[in-house]
């Protein structure tokens, strides 16, 4: 199992040349294992994204969300207590980016490593990541 970042979310959905060997990999295998967790802070990301244009989509949001869920073995998962205050407590230095100190979050109490290309979350000792 492992955890992905919104970007990669995205990348493997609209421009998977843009993921690392090594990413598609992590993918690939865990869709044919155990699955991918999907936070569902990057429903809201990929949303705003959207709506503010800097992803270009053939669709609207809802379609797209729905063809991208079905297109891999994702597991969404929400934010928990324990998340949220994992969250808070990351080192500052990480990311002022609350989604993506949820995402990190998610992937230290589920223990599984992350798939990034963000080199802020790619620095955290704490989390394996795969890039």
């Amino acid at each position: 199992m492992i955890v992905v970042d919104t970007h990669v979310i995205i990348w493997d959905a609209l421009k998977p040349e843009a993921l690392s060997p090594r990413a598609r990999n992590a993918i690939e295998e865990a869709n044919n294992s155990d699955g991918i967790i999907f936070c569902e802070i990057s429903l809201w990301e990929i949303a705003l994204l959207i709506y503010k244009q800097r992803v270009h989509v053939e669709t609207d949001y809802l379609n797209f969300i729905h063809l991208v869920s079905a297109s891999n073995a994702y597991i969404f998962r929400g934010i928990t207590p324990e998340i949220a205050d994992m969250s808070v407590k990351l080192s500052s230095r990480i990311s002022g980016d609350p989604a993506d100190r949820i995402i990190a979050a998610t992937a230290l109490l589920e223990n599984c490593p992350l798939v990034t290309a963000d080199q802020n979350l790619r620095k955290i000792k704490s989390i394996p990541t795969i890039w």
